[in-house]
């Protein structure tokens, strides 16, 4: 087989993929859904403080209504019981249909559809709008969603002067946010805030901030490349595909004419379509807290992209590559390992809140991997990281504990292999799952038990006291500012006279 011919490797990518696929035989669960958490009925729950009993529901979802359990009273201040979830890590806070997730076998679907199939069959824009729409499009419709999306990748003057306003060193991730923002103030004809709280309830309105936001987070994301690089991205190419146009604005410079690798654009793709979505995650659940106030889809967007720059959500896959080059050589694995159990050193790219299984999206990844370094080289790290897999697969410590690879632990490579600095991945994550923060912003809108998302809290604070003035006021506690020096830069300027 020529190795050099395009069209060819991207047949044997989608061959290595799809054989990953096939590895996990098809159950009778995968046919019709065991019921969750066993099914509809009720709950009989005894009160020992009282000695009543209450009768709850149990929805067909596997789930109790909180509401309920207000009824559950013991005296005292005669408020009834609650839930206390720090994490929300049992907590069913809305019913969705876009993507599921069983942690505890690897599973990852996107409106049914295994994640595998469509990274080895699908095209990004087509699996956005499967994951918008809910089903797969068909040639047509596929081919207006594409030129729509490509028609609303130009951004607006005015946000790139925005972008270019921020310091040459600004941080990737502050640069987008930038951006996202920005764009709100550029589209006040769909803010509620100025053209009313039901200017979403029109579908034309929603579709278009969704194009708009597709389109328009590949361009910023080549802007807030370009930001420290001193160079200008190249202006989106409507002709070119999504993932191939992403490139060739980073690439393209001033050559129209310019194509990114096909081979690499494809690998982009497939790294998109598994980022795309991944169900109630820190990032996409606040998308849905800040769109219940009624905000602009631009802010709640951007609130979950701040959420998502945050290094325990997006930034793991930096920290995955900074590991790897500490441990340095397979030799200093057992080392590691060692250190790992000791608790003096951290494992990342291992474990996930949600898989205890391996994370399905890492072996599609891997294999992405190999495809990328047959052109840019392989990278070194790559033995350490199976090495590093092969020992901790093999330990029982990490068997026991359920710390399998997952999406971070190869995506670094992948990112690294293609030529990004570290400070950018959370971008290539941000920008994907973009299309995951519309489906359940758009979800949400017609959700008939949408209501604004209000916690409640457990206080523990002081229960009363009176005012008293500054002269009769005692030192309380040791909580208060910090002592925090001056800058040298304000030094210098009260240093001076007729400063103030």
């Amino acid at each position: 087989m020529d190795s050099t011919n395009p069209s060819l490797r991207l047949q044997v990518l989608s061959r290595h993929l799809t054989s990953s696929m096939v590895q996990r035989n098809e159950t009778s669960e995968d046919i019709s859904r065991p019921a969750p958490g066993g099914g509809q009925g009720t709950l009989t729950v005894l009160d020992n403080r009282t000695g009543k009993k209450y009768t709850l529901e149990i929805s067909e979802g596997g789930t109790l209504n909180a509401q309920a359990l207000k009824q559950i009273k013991a005296g005292g201040d005669g408020v009834g019981l609650r839930t206390y979830d720090p994490g929300y890590t049992n907590t069913t806070a809305v019913v969705s249909r876009i993507s599921y997730i069983d942690g505890d076998k690897g599973i990852l679907r996107y409106r049914g559809y295994p994640i595998e199939e469509l990274a080895a069959k699908s095209s990004f824009l087509e699996t956005a709008y499967l994951v918008l729409f809910g089903s797969l499009p068909t040639h047509s419709q596929l081919s207006t969603f594409e030129a729509a999306v490509m028609r609303n990748s130009e951004v607006p003057p005015s946000v790139v002067a925005a972008v270019d306003a921020l310091p040459p060193d600004a941080h990737p991730m502050g640069c987008l946010l930038t951006g996202i923002c920005a764009l709100s103030t550029c589209h006040p004809e769909q803010n509620p805030a100025l053209a009313g709280q039901n200017i979403y309830k029109s579908r034309e309105v929603q579709d278009q901030q969704i194009l708009r936001l597709i389109g328009n987070i590949s361009t910023l994301s080549a802007l807030a490349y370009h930001k420290g690089s001193g160079s200008r991205a190249a202006s989106p190419n409507e002709r070119l595909g999504y993932s191939e146009n992403f490139l060739y604005m980073l690439d393209g410079g001033a050559s129209p004419s310019y194509r990114p690798n096909p081979r690499l654009a494809r690998a982009m793709d497939i790294m998109f379509i598994l980022h795309a979505e991944h169900e109630m995650n820190c990032s996409t659940a606040a998308a849905r807290h800040l769109a219940s106030s009624g905000v602009d889809v631009y802010t709640a967007i951007a609130g979950a992209v701040g959420a998502l720059y945050g290094p325990l959500h997006g930034g793991a896959n930096e920290a995955v590559l900074r590991m790897l080059e500490r441990i340095g050589k397979v030799e200093n694995i057992p080392s590691f390992i060692a250190g790992v159990k000791a608790k003096k050193e951290k494992l990342f790219g291992f474990g996930h809140r949600v898989y205890r299984n391996f994370d399905p999206r890492a072996a599609i990844i891997k294999e992405v991997a190999e495809e990328v370094f047959t052109i840019t080289g392989r990278d070194p790290l790559i033995e350490i990281a199976k090495a590093l897999q092969d020992a901790a697969l093999s330990d029982d410590y990490f068997v026991q504990r359920k710390l399998y690879p997952n999406v971070d632990f190869y995506s670094g490579l992948v990112y690294r292999a293609m030529g990004f600095p570290p400070q950018f991945f959370t971008v290539l994550f941000a920008l994907p799952r973009v299309v995951g923060y519309c489906a359940h912003w758009r979800e949400s809108l017609v959700d008939p038990d949408t209501k604004i998302i209000r916690p409640q809290q457990d206080y523990r604070g002081v229960w009363f006291r009176h005012y008293e003035g500054l002269d009769k006021r005692s030192a309380e506690g040791a909580d208060t500012l910090s002592k925090l020096k001056p800058s040298n830069a304000y030094q210098r300027r009260v240093s001076g006279v007729n400063w103030q």
